[in-house]
Parts: C-alpha cells; sequence; structure tokens
C-alpha cells in the first residue's frame, strides 16, 4: 500500500522545520492583532462553487467532491477564503466586533497535476480581514506578508499590486476584454473559449502558452477603474510606499477566484529550488462575499500562502533536535533508576529520551550524538549509590557531576546559553 498519488507522508525528521514555520507564521500574525480560526475540512460542495466561481479550473477540474449517505453533495476544502467567510455569516461574527481579524493553518485538497512543492493534499496559512475598506489595511497585510517572508531568511522575493476594481470597472472592462479577444477566439484554448461567454477575465489567467500571448497584448483594466477604485488604489500605493515595502504595478495580474474585488496581490519567489512555479503566495480583497453569502455588507481581505513553496524557498538551517536530554544508563542494573530520572526531568518541563534495550555505554553516547541532543545524563551504579548524575555537554564536550537534585535546573541554564 503506498500514499495517494500528489499525497505525502510528513515524517519526523521533517516535521521540525514545519513547526518552526507555522509558530513563525502564529507569532507574526499574532503581533499583527490576528487570532486564530479553524473550521472543517469537509464543506457542501455549493460553497465553493458559489464563491470560487463555476468556470475556475479549481470548480471545473480539482475539487474532490463526494456524495454522503445523506445524498449530500460534499467537498474537501480546496481554499480557506470561502470557509471563513461561511463561518462569519453562519455565527453573526460582525455582531459582536466591527473589525474581525482571523488566521488560519491547515491542509486543502485539489486535484491538480503534482508538481515540484505542489500536491493534492497541501498545507496552507492563511489570514482574513473583515470589516475595513482599506486601502491602509490591505497595505498593511501586504507589509505583514512581507515581513513574515523576510524573517524566514527568504530575502529575494518581488511583490506585484493590481486592482480590478468594483462592479462598474469590471463590467467596462469586460466589454473591451471581449472586443479584444474577439479576433483571437479560434487561437485560445477550448477552457478559454468557454471563459469568453462566462468569465472573460479568466482567459488572462490561463496558463496555455498561446493563451498567455495573447493576454500579454489585451488593454489593462487599469484604465477602466472608477474615480473611487483610483483613489482606493493610489492609497494602497502610498501606503505601502510609507512603510517602505518594495512593489511593482502590475496591469495583467489575474486571480485564479472569481470572488477577488479592487486590490489583488501576489508574492513571487526567486530561489532556484521553486522550480518554474515561483508564486509564494497570492491574495487580495473580495467585498461582495459576505453579502453574497446573506451577510451584511462587509468589506474583506485576505491571502493565502503555501507552506511547501515556503519551505522550499527557505535557506537550509542546522537539524534541529527534538530532545534536550538523553539518559544514559551506564549498566543494566540501572535501566530503571534511569527511567525514573527521565521522568524526573519530564516533569520539570526537558524534552528527554533514553535507550534501555541494554546497549554499549558507546553505543547509548552514538545514539545521543545522532539524534543532536544537546546533554547526555550518564547514570551508573556508583552514581545511584552516591545521589549523583553524569551531566556531559555533547556541543562544547565537557563533562561535571552534579547532585541528581540539581539535575533540572543545570540543564535549564545550560540549554540558556
Amino acid at each position: 500500500m503506498r500514499a495517494v498519488k500528489g499525497m505525502k507522508d510528513i515524517l519526523p525528521d521533517e516535521i521540525s522545520k514545519w513547526h518552526r514555520l507555522e509558530n513563525a507564521f502564529r507569532q507574526r500574525a499574532e503581533a499583527y492583532g490576528f487570532r486564530e480560526v479553524r473550521f472543517p475540512i469537509v464543506e457542501p460542495t455549493a460553497l465553493f462553487v458559489r464563491s470560487i466561481g463555476e468556470t475556475t479550473d479549481i470548480v471545473e477540474k480539482e475539487m474532490y467532491t463526494f456524495t454522503d449517505r445523506g445524498d449530500k453533495s460534499l467537498t474537501l476544502r480546496p481554499e480557506g477564503t470561502a470557509s471563513s467567510v461561511r463561518a462569519y455569516v453562519q455565527h453573526s461574527v460582525q455582531a459582536r466586533e466591527p473589525v474581525s481579524k482571523w488566521y488560519y493553518i491547515g491542509p486543502m485538497y485539489r486535484r491538480e497535476r503534482p508538481a515540484k512543492g505542489r500536491y493534492r493534499q497541501f498545507y496552507q496559512a492563511g489570514i482574513e480581514v473583515f470589516g475595513d475598506p482599506g486601502p491602509f489595511v490591505d497595505a498593511e497585510v501586504i507589509d505583514m506578508v512581507v515581513g513574515f517572508i523576510a524573517s524566514l531568511g527568504i530575502t529575494e522575493v518581488e511583490v506585484l499590486i493590481n486592482s480590478i476594481g468594483g462592479p462598474e470597472a469590471r463590467e467596462s472592462y469586460r466589454e473591451a476584454l471581449l472586443e479584444y479577444l474577439a479576433p483571437h477566439r479560434a487561437e485560445l484554448c477550448p477552457d478559454c473559449q468557454r471563459r469568453m461567454d462566462a468569465n472573460p477575465l479568466r482567459v488572462l489567467d490561463c496558463k496555455v502558452p498561446r493563451c498567455t500571448e495573447i493576454a500579454a497584448n489585451a488593454p489593462s483594466i487599469l484604465q477602466h477603474l472608477t474615480d473611487e477604485d483610483r483613489a482606493h488604489f493610489d492609497g494602497l500605493q502610498e501606503t505601502l510606499t510609507v512603510l517602505g515595502t518594495p512593489y511593482r504595478v502590475d496591469g495583467s495580474l489575474m486571480r485564479g477566484l472569481d470572488y477577488y474585488t479592487r486590490t489583488l496581490f501576489e508574492v513571487l519567489g526567486k530561489g532556484e529550488g521553486l522550480g518554474a512555479q515561483n508564486a509564494l503566495l497570492g491574495g487580495g480583497r473580495y467585498d461582495e462575499m459576505v453579502k453574497s453569502f446573506g451577510g451584511p455588507d462587509t468589506p474583506a481581505i485576505g491571502f493565502a500562502i503555501g507552506l511547501e513553496r515556503l519551505l522550499m524557498a527557505m535557506p537550509q538551517g542546522e537539524s534541529d533536535s527534538h530532545v534536550d536530554v538523553f539518559i544514559v544508563a551506564a549498566q543494566a542494573g540501572v535501566r530503571g533508576e534511569a527511567t525514573l530520572l527521565s521522568r524526573e526531568l519530564r516533569d520539570a518541563g526537558l524534552r528527554v529520551e533514553s535507550d534501555l534495550r541494554g546497549g554499549s555505554l558507546k553505543s547509548q553516547l552514538r545514539r545521543a550524538d545522532k539524534i543532536n541532543a544537546r546533554i547526555a545524563m550518564i547514570l551508573g551504579e556508583s552514581e545511584v549509590e552516591r545521589g549523583v548524575v553524569q551531566l556531559k555537554d555533547l556541543q562544547k564536550q565537557t563533562q561535571d557531576e552534579i547532585p541528581r537534585p540539581e539535575a533540572a535546573k543545570r540543564i535549564h541554564t545550560l540549554l540558556t546559553q
């Protein structure tokens, strides 16, 4: 038996990197006032069809959808924003607070072609802000994620921004885009030919080479913004400049989901490990979705970041250890005391491991080195009789005999040095 294609196991020797990344995201998000939210992995299929859009690749080709025993169509969540909005409306959150700032971390599911750093079960971290119309919050969200990426040691990134305006601007642009695309219709891929009738803006997000060439010469949506849309986009750029966050306006930037309005942004990585697809994250504003779900008229903005992509872009650091102390039983007769010492140290808040299979002193110390333990505590019959332990600092290659009751305190001191 093997894992499902496009889904992978994350084994213990990898998980420390995931913990470091997830903890860094939590700390950054909470520093900006965001609070964690968790929602179901399975949602009604209609939630994603309605929010993401019937003509998107996700809905048309990629969702894991099934009918349950109650004859209801359910889907493994392919992204987090729709679930966030559903939860926000269902629980009438707007009645308790004027602005809500949420973050989430968890698995998503899309049956797309597996590629480097892209899986069918993949992990995302994201944020959502409800109730603030921007543009200042838009700039702060972009600045927050750029700072988070920099804190991971990823320095070569490019921030792209665009505005697709509100309904009025999009309708005006739709007409201009259709006029441009009409002579090229036969050259477009079959999917884009259908999209021309349903949502021509989706043609601009197609990755088929010929469609990309045609889209490159399409008129810019920035020429169709209303005065209000333009003021919002100008405010975003001015605030990013004040914050010192570098960016580039890209009038061709489109996101692959139908729910976006006004601000769009994307962060690209430049590391060689990312492969051909170098997008680290994308996001934008979706001011109309809450209302379309039956909630009040509520502006919103968010982004989602692929954790696998970040792990590929992060510089390689030193390997982490999952233990602080390795307990070594020098003779078979002290293995019971070694077990008791392990518990004493764990009760003191330390991560402790031992190998009590009866190996030699040398083999046990070799195991301590292999798992990158900082300290080895050696316990023999003489030490048990005298109430002491041998504390070996494996990093500094020093060894001291200390009273057993002082062991936890000494170890904590060494670990902070």
